[in-house]
């Protein structure tokens, strides 16, 4: 079973003290995949910077919508996908609302069933929220207190997309917080914490116990 993990530095294992990356023995993705075991296949597509659908202007190929078609021709088939995309997009300067980014995630979902060779079950994931303080200037000035209302309302409209696309729904807030270091991304124990998550909603949906929410 191939599952294509589409994400950005958090799915990538960014390192919240700014060393670089976790080994795949510490990100979630790497977690997963001993968990599942070698009847799976986990396919780490994460980026750094990855929105669903602002440009960054100083990086190319952050917008996940231009992406994700090509990544999705390159892996297939794929039987499951996993996207987990929406703090970047919280950043203060796309001045973006839940809803905006939403409908962002609905885009890319889109264009990657267009490019799949065959039907693939998707699971949405909302990300984990910003961090009280993320943007103050020894933090990510990128962010600001906007940015954390925001990304604490994704979870609500994430679930509506999900529903939309018959897809299932994980909010990673329920089981990981951004580490204290950098009040943005997942430390050792938030990979953890997500790998079991998304381990047990994918055995679910296998023996068909559990629904699109």
């Amino acid at each position: 079973m191939n599952i294509l993990c589409f994400g950005d530095s958090n799915t990538w294992g960014y390192r919240p003290d700014r060393k670089g990356r976790f080994d795949e023995n510490t990100r979630w993705t790497g977690l997963l995949q001993q968990k599942l075991g070698p009847e799976y296949h986990i396919i780490e597509e994460g980026l750094c910077g990855r929105t669903t659908i602002f440009q960054d202007e100083l990086r190319e190929n952050r917008r996940g919508l231009d992406m994700v078609g090509a990544t999705v021709e390159i892996h297939n088939p794929i039987d499951l996908m996993i996207i987990m995309l929406g703090t970047n997009d919280c950043k203060s300067h796309y001045r973006a609302s839940a809803s905006l980014i939403s409908k962002g995630l609905d885009q890319v979902i889109r264009k990657a069933r267009l490019n799949a060779s065959q039907h693939f079950d998707l699971l949405v994931i909302s990300p984990i929220h910003l961090g009280h303080g993320v943007g103050e200037p020894d933090f990510d000035p990128e962010f600001d207190g906007n940015s954390e209302v925001v990304s604490r309302n994704l979870a609500a409209e994430y679930r509506k997309v999900a529903l939309q696309n018959h897809a299932a729904f994980l909010n990673a807030a329920d089981y990981a917080l951004p580490s204290i270091t950098d009040r943005e991304h997942l430390d050792e124990k938030g990979h953890v914490a997500l790998a079991d998550a998304i381990y047990d909603k994918i055995i679910a949906l296998q023996k068909g116990l559990s629904n699109v929410i």
